[in-house]
């Protein structure tokens, strides 16, 4: 017998006709959408508003560990279709989640477009009777939903304008850890004197000579906190669709002239964000075809290609050499010859040494276990708590209830209110004022009593900054130093139990914002976090075990934000890898140039030398 596939024919669900708890497929008209962002811990999330011509209106929130799965909606107006979608209720209103199966495909709401759909999925279904629904939902939107989105040229810009601008990636450079600067432009000049970051121009990614040829046309573009990891990863010459730009208008201290300053303000309000278009885009195609003078844009597409000449042509010989090559940089000290590990065994301390040699094992071998809190007052080192200890120290701060006489003082306004569960919490959320002002979510400090860790985990992705505290009869005080005193982000801050002194709360009325003005103002001894590891370097003549003591110079990355981003973990596994290769032959070990210092240790009547390694620094093309 012959057997015929046939593609299965799907039903689709009005968003008047959904109910709690099924998985439905439908269509719907993208009125207001997220860019997708990360959310806590690796997954992506996009947030998409959708309606159709029943009139009603649902928002999906869509989760994926691979961003590339989520619809790729560049505006609203644009037609999304979602296979196996959950409906539930939640406060009387019908939203979206993704489940198991979760696919998507995206289409141009332009009444006749061409009916392609947007899709990182090989495999799909798509019947001719759904190209019509496509159109059908087209023409209803085109008459029945207001569909400009406040798109806008540079040369059409204002002060004090939120704008979304469809525009070339020139160059990037990293500011500080919460902003990274965006050079962009979109052929057209804006009419104001912009505001140019002040950056190293060494320190700019991109083409040298288009960044020059194209300095009165570019603008800087300040993007921050949860918008810096996406921007990092953006190539240069991509295109992009930057959502919700703010233009604010400012003058320096030597100015007489204001200029026009370009933020990408932290958070998701708004439907902030950065999407990163196609060059079939239409919305492209206009911006290559009418706006790009034709000598950029050229002299763009010639580098590209002369860049990927030359980097074929030198494959082979950077193949070579990298085996002889060291895979570490000497930042200092450049005047010390090579020593060889067994003169250096043979010598007396303390002394530095330059070394070039292999790295055949290291320790700890799970390498999250490298990561300590270190003070660098009693110089003591202890282990990072686990979330547990964390959460049985809010639990016990939650027994008693929040004083109501240390509320609303002339430094905080405070919120406070009674859990609907059985154990009827009491929780209190003081907001700290700046200025006699509060301030927007993502620049405001907050100060907590009665939280879950949960609960606590959900603020943080909000707020700035957030203080565990408990009442006492006279004032607010922090809790156990078991406990962070700070959390920032992902980041927990810890201090020194030994070593700090706390002061009461009402020290925070006169700070400013910076990490290290908190600890000293509340009587804390910062606790900073640092790589422990011991690596056991050969070099043909002897064996030497050398101690890796760092916060953020042998790695390039900040030993605080290891434990909670899977990505910076993952690097630092790959970094070792490349180091010390798993089963790799003793031959095939690369070379390693470092800098060592020898020291005493005494411990009673016993006497040992210790070495560790410092002013070394893993190659960036590791």
């Amino acid at each position: 017998m012959h057997f015929q596939s046939v593609a299965p024919k799907y039903a689709y669900t009005s968003l008047n006709h959904l109910k709690d708890g099924t998985i439905v497929n439908l269509y719907g008209i993208v009125k207001f959408f997220k860019p997708p962002y990360v959310s806590k811990g690796t997954d992506y999330c996009s947030v998409v508003t959708l309606v159709d011509p029943s009139n009603v209106k649902l928002t999906c929130t869509l989760f994926s560990g691979n961003v590339d799965s989520l619809p790729k909606i560049y505006k609203v107006g644009d037609i999304v279709r979602f296979h196996r979608i959950k409906i539930r209720e939640y406060n009387g209103q019908m939203q979206g989640i993704t489940s198991v199966g979760f696919a998507s495909l995206t289409f141009d709401g332009t009444v006749g477009a061409p009916v392609v759909p947007r899709t990182s999925s090989k495999v799909y279904t798509f019947m001719d009777e759904e190209q019509k629904i496509v159109e059908e939902l087209r023409v209803w939107a085109a008459s029945n939903l207001s569909v400009c989105g406040p798109a806008a040229k540079l040369s059409g810009v204002q002060p004090m304008l939120f704008f979304d601008l469809t525009c070339q990636l020139v160059g990037k450079a990293k500011v500080d850890g919460s902003s990274f600067l965006l050079k962009v432009w979109d052929g057209t000049k804006c009419p104001y004197p912009t505001w140019k970051v002040p950056v190293e121009a060494r320190d700019v990614e991109g083409e040298k000579v288009l960044l020059h040829q194209l300095q009165n046309l570019m603008v800087d573009i300040l993007v921050y906190d949860n918008h810096v990891q996406l921007a990092k990863s953006l190539k240069i010459g991509s295109f992009l669709r930057i959502y919700s730009i703010h233009t604010k208008q400012a003058s320096a201290v030597d100015e007489d002239v204001s200029h026009i300053e370009f933020h990408l303000h932290g958070g998701t309000c708004y439907g902030r964000g950065i999407g990163v278009l196609p060059e079939s885009n239409p919305d492209v195609k206009e911006l290559k075809d009418f706006n790009f003078p034709l000598f950029g844009f050229w002299l763009c597409v010639c580098i590209i290609i002369i860049r990927k000449f030359f980097l074929i042509l030198d494959f082979e010989s950077r193949l070579q050499r990298c085996q002889q090559l060291p895979v570490t940089v000497l930042t200092d000290h450049q005047d010390l010859n090579n020593t060889e590990l067994k003169t250096i065994l043979n010598s007396t301390a303390p002394q530095q040494y330059r070394i070039r040699a292999k790295l055949r094992t290291y320790k700890p071998q799970k390498l999250y276990q490298s990561i300590k809190l270190h003070c660098s007052k009693c110089n003591s080192l202890q282990e990072v708590p686990d979330g547990d200890d964390f959460d049985f120290i809010l639990q016990g701060s939650a027994i008693t209830a929040p004083n109501a006489e240390l509320q609303n003082t002339s430094w905080y306004d405070s919120v406070m209110w009674t859990t609907q569960d059985e154990k009827q919490r009491k929780i209190a959320i003081h907001f700290v004022k700046h200025d006699e002002m509060l301030q927007q979510p993502e620049d405001t400090l907050l100060m907590i009593e009665g939280g879950t860790l949960k609960e606590v985990w959900k603020l943080t992705k909000i707020f700035k900054c957030v203080i565990p505290v408990r009442s006492t009869e006279e004032d607010l005080e922090l809790l156990d130093l078991s406990a962070p005193f700070l959390l920032q982000g992902n980041i927990k801050y810890y201090g020194c139990k030994q070593c700090s002194t706390p002061k009461p709360i009402k020290s925070l009325s006169s700070i400013a914002k910076q990490i290290n003005l908190f600890s000293s103002v509340l009587g804390i001894e910062l606790l900073q976090y640092v790589f422990i590891m011991k690596f056991t370097l050969i070099d043909g003549t002897g064996a030497l075990n050398a101690y890796l003591f760092d916060y953020e110079k042998f790695f390039q990355i900040p030993a605080s934000e290891i434990l909670s981003n899977n990505f910076l973990q993952h690097k630092m596994q790959m970094t070792m890898n490349t180091l010390c290769p798993p089963g790799g032959k003793l031959d095939d070990l690369p070379w390693l140039e470092c800098f060592i210092k020898s020291y005493n240790v005494r411990d009673g009547m016993k006497h040992q030398v210790y070495y560790q390694i410092f002013d070394t620094t893993v190659a960036e093309d590791v």
